[in-house]
């Protein structure tokens, strides 16, 4: 495992640029030319609760480089748990890592994840490079489809694997821009597509979080068939309010959460 935290960011930033080649825009529309202001509030990943590749497996690369576990989040209708752990240096972005509860899902579902989970090696989940280390199994894009007709996640894992699901630029840091509005307007202008699922802004001041993304860039996976452009990443807006104490809130709101999950959704 990393025992540098930037290093540790800096290829999961680069394994993520590989497959969404729009966050090089959205860093130039949104970002100073002063300063670097484009900060990343938090990345998330996403597992299957498999205790060979469960949350807590991947949660050890992070505690190892001094982070710790600070909520948790359910979301029963996609049959996910999450946690989301914080830095001890508060200048490091969040993680949020969530897993699908298989045992919840199809017998069909649950054989194709096991078949997946079964090709991993056992070394490879302590590995330096596991939490950027895409795949480690290879579907057709029949099986694909399947998954995709019952989980939109469980699909996602079967194209992608291991490697960031999103970053996010926090707003609060950004020179010319001081609400997630004109954000978005930005954005939009620039032919990004948004999430509308739940509006395009997800919460309020009053739960001391404001959420947006844009669609995930459709990018080319290998399919033991042939290759098939499917959604890969995205990147997400975040602002954040303080809390009475005056300190910013650093946790998410679920009902928040469980839209962005759907910025992967097929346009």
């Amino acid at each position: 495992m990393h025992t540098d935290v930037n290093a540790l960011f800096e290829n999961l930033w680069d394994n993520y640029l590989s497959v969404t080649p729009s966050a090089v825009k959205v860093h130039e529309l949104l970002g100073s030319t002063q300063k670097d202001d484009v900060i990343n509030d938090h990345i998330a990943l996403r597992t299957f609760n498999h205790e060979k590749i469960g949350l807590e497996k991947l949660a050890a690369h992070f505690l190892a480089v001094g982070y710790k576990e600070c909520g948790e989040y359910h979301f029963e209708a996609k049959k996910l748990y999450a946690k989301h752990f914080e830095h001890s240096d508060p200048k490091q972005p969040k993680v949020f890592i969530s897993e699908l509860l298989v045992e919840q899902c199809s017998e069909e579902l649950q054989t194709i994840v096991n078949d997946m989970v079964a090709q991993i090696d056992e070394n490879a989940v302590t590995a330096d490079n596991f939490l950027y280390s895409g795949t480690h199994w290879q579907v057709s894009s029949d099986t694909y489809k399947k998954l995709l007709a019952e989980s939109e996640y469980a699909a996602w894992m079967s194209a992608w694997g291991y490697r960031a699901n999103h970053f996010t630029v926090s707003i609060n840091e950004l020179a010319k821009f001081d609400d997630i509005e004109s954000v978005n307007q930005a954005l939009k202008d620039a032919g990004f597509a948004l999430n509308t699922s739940g509006g395009e802004i997800k919460g309020s001041p009053e739960v001391l979080l404001e959420q947006s993304s844009t669609l995930a860039d459709d990018s080319e996976v290998e399919f033991s068939d042939g290759v098939v452009a499917v959604p890969s990443c995205f990147y997400e807006f975040a602002l954040r309010y303080e809390k009475p104490d005056g300190e910013l809130y650093t946790g998410f709101v679920a009902a928040s959460a469980d839209k962005i999950f759907e910025s992967t959704n097929a346009r």
